[in-house]
């Protein structure tokens, strides 16, 4: 009897081992990093990529057939509340803001919900992977990157910490006369306005100060989690991740941090092509945010935001393409190959685009050696489209996050099943 129990549990092993060999095979392959394959193949053994090419070597591996469709390497979301931002208009749902202006232990992964609608909203459009970050304050804390499928944040996280934040203040002045502003005790001169950000300045450049001054008096006996927070930063084993727009905001927060000797990711960047040459330089990786946003002055064109992020790659800087974070933009994720294609249309070459949402941010982020393109060893996170990324009547067919065909039905597709099956009346 125990004979027969242990060959029954041999053969299910067995089987169980071939079914994680899988041959993706006909599609036309984007590896991003090396050129494309026509009609070529892809191994997934154990959730890595095992080999690619026109034709690959497997043995009782389960054959996929996706001739006609394009294979690409799943999209990464470089800055986003994913799992932490539902509904807007429900408080309980939104767990994207910390109190205090400066928190650096918090981690954003753990508060992930790993039933959120809007993560398979997101994973129908071809993104597997997304950086989620917390808000708040001024350093609001660490992201950790996800994959979008998993039934907790543990089996969910890829990565951890990937970055600190900080949201440097706005170095705009209000020169709106008091006579014309609504609360006049609120009102400040500029003289007023310009110390409060000196102020907010010297706060910041104080904190990072005592972080080092902590780091390098640390006793295991007296630990202080808000500053052991920190040690990955001071030890330059985690970038800092600036948060800025305005060109003034942009220069000061990168010479200051440069100054520092951080290790900068630069995230909204809206008016950083009018400093390419700068960023370039400085070696600053941008994340940038503003592709959709209208232009932010009277005398820019409407296209300025279409084409800003290829002025920046042609520069010499490094750019990775996303919407942002909050509500809103935890909801809109799904449109992020449409920001790639957009600025594809306004002249970035389609492989730079598509590379600024696959390969580009991994490499940003810490990752490349694991995801952003179709390469021997890395991550089995792929996508079947059955057009061009770039073109918005093309839909991802199928999509595998480490190597597990993962579903691609949402609240969105629920719904369209729903009512395209609704009864109807005879009389119609």
């Amino acid at each position: 009897m125990k004979k027969t129990a242990f060959l029954i549990g041999l053969l299910a092993a067995s089987l169980a081992a071939r079914a994680e060999s899988i041959v993706l095979s006909g599609a036309t392959i984007h590896t991003v990093s090396g050129g494309t394959i026509e009609k070529g193949q892809v191994l997934i053994v154990d959730g890595k990529i095992a080999a690619v090419g026109e034709h690959v070597v497997a043995e009782n591996a389960t054959v996929v057939d996706l001739t006609g469709q394009h294979l690409y390497p799943g999209l990464i979301l470089a800055t986003s509340s994913m799992g932490l931002a539902e509904i807007g208009a429900v408080r309980a749902t939104q767990d994207t803001n910390e109190v205090g202006a400066f928190a650096p232990d918090v981690q954003a992964w753990i508060a992930v919900n790993p039933d959120s609608e809007l993560i398979p909203v997101a994973r129908a459009n071809g993104i597997t992977h997304a950086l989620t970050i917390p808000l708040g304050g001024t350093v609001t804390g660490h992201s950790g990157l996800i994959r979008l499928a998993g039934w907790t944040y543990e089996e969910m996280t890829v990565a951890k910490p990937v970055a600190l934040h900080l949201v440097w203040p706005s170095m705009d002045l209000n020169l709106t006369p008091r006579s014309q502003w609504k609360s006049k005790e609120e009102w400040k001169s500029p003289e007023d306005q310009a110390e409060a950000r000196r102020a907010k300045l010297k706060e910041i450049d104080d904190f990072f100060e005592e972080a080092r001054a902590y780091a390098r008096a640390r006793q295991e006996d007296k630990v202080v989690p808000a500053w052991e927070a920190l040690l990955p930063l001071v030890r330059n084993q985690v970038p800092l991740m600036i948060h800025a727009d305005d060109v003034r905001q942009i220069k000061a927060a990168v010479e200051w941090a440069t100054g520092k000797g951080f290790r900068i990711i630069l995230a909204g960047a809206r008016d950083g092509h009018l400093i390419a040459g700068y960023l370039a330089e400085k070696r600053v990786p941008v994340i940038y945010e503003a592709t959709m946003q209208q232009p932010a002055f009277d005398w820019e064109s409407y296209d300025v935001h279409f084409k800003a992020a290829d002025v920046l790659r042609r520069a010499g800087v490094k750019v990775a393409f996303s919407n942002g974070t909050g509500n809103w933009a935890a909801a809109d994720a799904r449109n992020l190959p449409y920001h790639a294609a957009m600025c594809s249309a306004f002249g970035m070459p389609p492989d730079e685009a598509v590379r600024a949402i696959t390969l580009n941010p991994a490499e940003i982020l810490g990752v490349a050696d694991r995801l952003g393109s179709i390469e021997v060893g890395k991550e089995a996170s792929l996508i079947a489209v059955d057009g061009d990324l770039l073109d918005i009547r093309a839909n991802v067919k199928r999509m595998w996050i480490a190597g597990k065909e993962t579903s691609l039905e949402s609240r969105h597709t629920k719904l369209y099943e729903k009512y395209r099956n609704r009864p109807r009346s005879e009389n119609r």
